[in-house]
């Protein structure tokens, strides 16, 4: 039964201070997005010029930032290097005390502050147009002094912090990650990124599992249940058995995949057989059975298994040839789900 609604004043205090931050937040993100879209010329043209500007660096890009905006930019850090853009957060602290030499000719630097005026970045400001770096600011202020010295200003609209006394920072935060999460899905697009590339910086956990590819899980060679047209049951069901996958694939004499065999064939047959055992396996096989690439993700392959409420799949190569077989089991077992 699904609950009913109540009004905003008839919930409990904290539900109440919690739906006005989040709907001051979702403001936030609403002016953001009207930016976008108010003028071509305007923070949609700075958009660009910093996609393009961080995509022609050849070196990686140096996010920093003071207090919360460092906090959002260690995040923005990590999602640009692990969606194909080579980052790393440097402390504006730390910088003014030996990390300036992390930063490299090539390099271009992501400078988050909401006010433009933090004088932490002072000195990576300064060191950028000392020798020719790349900038690139996230601010409310583009006449502020970071907004000034930036190649390329991404100006956020003023809106309305969720803190209730408009100090702590809250919805400038959120609109600084948005802009971040915009930033790295752009340059993941510009660059060609694909989730094969993805998995390369995601081999551990669920997220590798379901990145993983078949032909990393399926059994191969012996292991692979198969029986030649003409043989007669009772070695398809040796084989069967013998494999334990409930099923066996038919081969024609080159080779290639003509048919399956699964216990379901195997019910159904034996109410119209009179000698099963001794059938040729054409007779009770599905011809042209459904199969899947080895270079199919484990994810596919697993809603593929789900989809058709089935449990195994035979892997062919692109001459109907098994390769392997995968079994529902096997998808469990490494985490895809």
């Amino acid at each position: 039964m699904n609950a009913t609604l109540q009004p905003l004043d008839q919930q409990p205090p904290s539900t109440r201070s919690a739906l006005r931050t989040l709907g001051l937040e979702r403001a936030g993100i609403a002016a953001v997005e009207a930016a976008l879209l108010d003028s071509p010329s305007g923070l949609a043209a700075q958009f660009d010029a910093a996609v393009a500007l961080i995509t022609r660096a050849s070196g990686r890009v140096i996010v920093t930032g003071m207090g919360k905006s460092g906090h959002v930019g260690r995040k923005i850090a990590a999602t640009f290097a692990s969606t194909g853009t080579p980052a790393y957060f440097v402390h504006p602290g730390e910088a003014s005390h030996g990390d300036l030499g992390m930063i490299q000719a090539g390099d271009a630097i992501l400078a988050l502050s909401w006010s433009g005026e933090t004088a932490e970045l002072a000195d990576i400001i300064t060191y950028s147009r000392r020798y020719g770096i790349a900038l690139v600011a996230i601010t409310s202020n583009s006449e502020s002094a970071l907004g000034r010295e930036a190649d390329v200003c991404l100006y956020l609209p003023k809106s309305e912090e969720a803190c209730p006394n408009g100090l702590a920072p809250t919805t400038s935060t959120t609109m600084q990650l948005v802009m971040g999460d915009a930033l790295a899905v752009a340059l993941l697009e510009a660059r060609g990124f694909t989730a094969q590339d993805f998995r390369q910086f995601h081999p551990g956990g669920k997220l590798g599992a379901n990145l993983s590819f078949v032909r990393d899980l399926m059994h191969k060679g012996e292991a692979i249940p198969l029986v030649a047209l003409g043989e007669r049951m009772e070695h398809a069901l040796i084989e069967m058995t013998g494999k334990r996958f409930g099923c066996v694939g038919v081969v024609d004499g080159a080779g290639l995949l003509v048919g399956i065999i699964t216990d379901g064939d195997l019910r159904r047959r034996m109410k119209v057989s009179h000698d099963l055992l001794a059938e040729p396996v054409e007779q009770v096989m599905t011809p042209r059975p459904m199969t899947i690439a080895p270079d199919t993700m484990a994810a596919e392959a697993l809603a593929l298994l789900n989809e058709t409420k089935r449990s195994v799949v035979l892997v062919v190569d692109d001459s109907l040839k098994p390769v392997g077989v995968v079994h529902l089991h096997d998808l469990y077992r490494v985490g895809v789900a």
